[in-house]
């Protein structure tokens, strides 16, 4: 009896028809997809500093230069500045200041919320005595 049952279910899974899942067309590009390279530039140097820029038919800048900071010395550190801007979709042109050096990554603009200020004066008044 289990084989008549295994020999039914192997037919019914060979017969069976296999039918592709319906492939949905996946949304490409947009109205940025048009966009072109219009100006770029690269120029790297024998000592490994550098500077690059491109800009973009869309609207979108960026520049960058690179240098290694207190070479040869224990202090060392490859050093990385630079900004972009782009246009959002509300239509204002975001742009973005940034350094990269041993003290990590830090960004500036004007829509970029800033940190607190540290207050070092106490919240709350001191006890009576």
């Amino acid at each position: 009896m289990k084989y008549v049952i295994v020999l039914v279910a192997a037919i019914a899974a060979a017969s069976a028809q296999i039918r592709p899942l319906p492939i949905r067309p996946v949304p490409f590009g947009g109205p940025e997809a048009g966009a072109v390279i219009l100006n770029q530039v690269y120029e790297p140097n024998p000592d490994g500093s550098y500077i690059y820029s491109y800009e973009t038919s869309n609207g979108i800048r960026a520049d960058q230069r690179g240098f290694l900071k207190n070479p040869g010395t224990p202090g060392e550190a490859q050093v990385m500045q630079g900004s972009y801007s782009y246009t959002g979709p509300d239509g204002v042109v975001y742009t973005i200041n940034y350094i990269a050096d041993e003290n990590g990554y830090r960004a500036e603009g004007a829509h970029i919320p800033s940190a607190p200020r540290y207050n070092p004066a106490p919240r709350f008044p001191a006890p009576f005595q």
